[in-house]
């Protein structure tokens, strides 16, 4: 979801170039995002709400995401399945989250064309395949977690955790103690095993897991129940991660914020503050103090 073209901040006369990642010749960074591959999952919607509303919106982060990233985001791979109330599989029986191998344009076509989809951009020299994030729900275990997967390449396995390690740092709901990499023979026919394979070592794929019900922050005990907002606040969390990955913090402060025209009376509301979370999930100890208060409900801030 990249600009097109330049935009101008109606405060002063100062015009951005063309994105950097629509320059003729540059590279393309891709982030690849799928989710409701099981339709009864339905948090997994509500998560990829959240990052689609962020990306799209004014806010300066996501503007410096969309000069430099592209996302491309299939939010619901089970149309059909989601349609009938079915919890698992499609109209046909299957779960497609199993049939990723071998795809048929017949029997699983929302699948099919996805995997065409990335087969050409992987294979194309001017677009960077960096992310593939399949977001799902799940039944038993509490917070927000990753599995990923395991490589012979050790300097590649430790690469693959810097990201669930960032977004450990964004959201105080995600948990990278309860993160696995594994190979299980079961999930072979998965998103996150098959592109795992495919893909070259640039590339990091993911299966994003959000809890059906609750979430323990760190240092606490008592569960918090998940709301719609908490999940699209998580959303926001992982869109808001790639901008410290990439380390584009810098470009933030570049970014100038057009003040939005207000109607007398009403006071200005602004949802996306920056608040990180907890100081004991920042690896070095250090912590915004402020930010460690008051996180009993992940929907008040970022």
């Amino acid at each position: 979801m990249p600009d097109k073209g330049a935009w101008a901040c109606p405060e002063d006369s100062r015009v951005l170039p063309t994105s950097y990642n629509l320059r003729e010749g540059a590279e393309q960074k891709v982030v690849f995002i799928t989710g409701r591959v099981h339709p009864g999952e339905t948090p997994s919607s509500f998560v990829c709400q959240g990052i689609i509303d962020f990306l799209i919106s004014q806010h300066p982060i996501a503007r410096v995401l969309r000069e430099h990233l592209v996302f491309k985001i299939a939010p619901m791979l089970n149309p059909d399945g989601v349609y009938l109330g079915n919890y698992r599989c499609s109209l046909m029986g299957f779960d497609l989250n199993r049939h990723w191998l071998d795809p048929s344009p017949w029997a699983h076509p929302t699948l099919h064309g996805v995997k065409q989809l990335i087969i050409q951009m992987y294979n194309d020299p001017k677009t960077s395949l960096e992310f593939y994030i399949d977001i799902h729900a799940h039944s038993t275990m509490m917070n927000g977690f990753m599995y990923g997967n395991i490589f012979e390449d050790e300097e590649r396995f430790q690469r693959q955790a810097v990201f669930p390690k960032l977004l450990c740092q964004n959201a105080e709901d995600f948990s990278y103690s309860s993160t696995s990499f594994n190979r299980d023979a079961v999930k072979a026919g998965t998103g996150r095993r098959f592109l795992g394979g495919l893909l070259d070592h640039t590339s990091y794929c993911y299966t994003l897991e959000v809890s059906f019900y609750s979430y323990i922050i760190g240092g606490t005990t008592a569960a918090v129940p998940y709301t719609e907002e908490a999940y699209m606040k998580l959303g926001r969390n992982v869109a808001r991660t790639f901008l410290d990955y990439y380390r584009l913090n810098p470009m933030v402060e570049k970014v100038a914020i057009p003040m939005p025209r207000l109607r007398k009376g009403k006071p200005p509301s602004y949802k996306h503050s920056l608040l990180r979370g907890p100081a004991s999930n920042h690896p070095n100890g250090k912590g915004d103090k402020k930010s460690s208060v008051n996180h009993k409900d992940p929907s008040n801030s970022f």
